[in-house]
């Protein structure tokens, strides 16, 4: 049975879910009115986890779809991890509060570092990092700016500071159907010498096995948003061909 997780994306804007390319506002298509059905959906086909992200959220710098995260996380019967614009305490404890099961710290571990160690010191495993990077650089807010801060300077500092799961993308890679940067993100695991998700570019079955192979490398699993609105991966399917159990439930 692999350890890999497979963690069925969706990103919601304006209560839609939706997908951007490359982080991009401006293009944006909208698969589904309603993100909570969609996650009804994915957990039917076997999703052992769901991953959330609040783009309204992360261009606010404050939880805007909370309401509907909340609904999600009190009806799954399956983890939930969120990200999107979370930058105090009182935000993190709001969404913990609601059942969400991990959340995610984006452009805060960058811009706030007393907060992001408040947080890793108060929750530990209820915290991933999530680290978005265009040609290596961190960047932050909702991806609209990039930093002068290397990604993997980033991962090596917060691991110190008890950090236990990073979740990386590489905006390159993010809606464009071009497969994982599995180098970069097997760098990530190195540096940090802790657990990375991978997100942004699986596009097929394949993508998921080139990074399962690495799992006893650091990279314990990844986010899957495109490729499965537009029936490149079968949920299921790929569950199955990473040795998890699938099918409705």
């Amino acid at each position: 049975m692999s350890s890999f997780i497979l963690y069925p994306a969706i990103d919601i804007r304006d209560g839609k879910c939706v997908r951007l390319q490359q982080g991009d506002y401006a293009q944006e298509t909208i698969y589904n009115d309603s993100p909570v059905e969609v996650a009804k959906s994915w957990e039917e086909q076997g999703g052992q986890y769901i991953h959330l992200v609040d783009l309204d959220g992360a261009k606010a710098g404050c939880p805007v779809n909370d309401a509907i995260i909340g609904t999600i996380a009190k009806h799954a019967n399956v983890p939930v991890q969120v990200g999107g614009g979370l930058r105090t305490l009182a935000d993190v404890e709001k969404l913990l509060g609601l059942g969400v099961s991990r959340v995610i710290i984006g452009t805060a571990a960058i811009n706030d570092q007393a907060f992001t160690e408040a947080v890793l010191a108060k929750y530990g495993d209820k915290v991933a990092i999530g680290i978005d990077a265009r040609n290596g650089y961190v960047a932050t807010h909702g991806w609209l700016n990039t930093s002068e801060v290397r990604a993997e300077d980033l991962a090596r500092e917060l691991a110190a500071k008890g950090a236990e799961t990073f979740i990386y993308t590489d905006i390159s890679r993010d809606g464009m159907m071009q497969g994982p940067n599995v180098e970069g993100i097997l760098s990530m695991a190195k540096a940090s010498g802790r657990s990375v998700i991978a997100s942004g570019g699986v596009t097929s079955l394949n993508d998921l096995q080139r990074l399962n192979v690495h799992s006893g490398s650091g990279i314990d699993g990844a986010i899957v948003g495109k490729a499965l609105y537009t029936g490149n991966i079968n949920l299921g399917e790929a569950l199955q061909t990473l040795g998890q159990s699938s099918g409705l439930r």
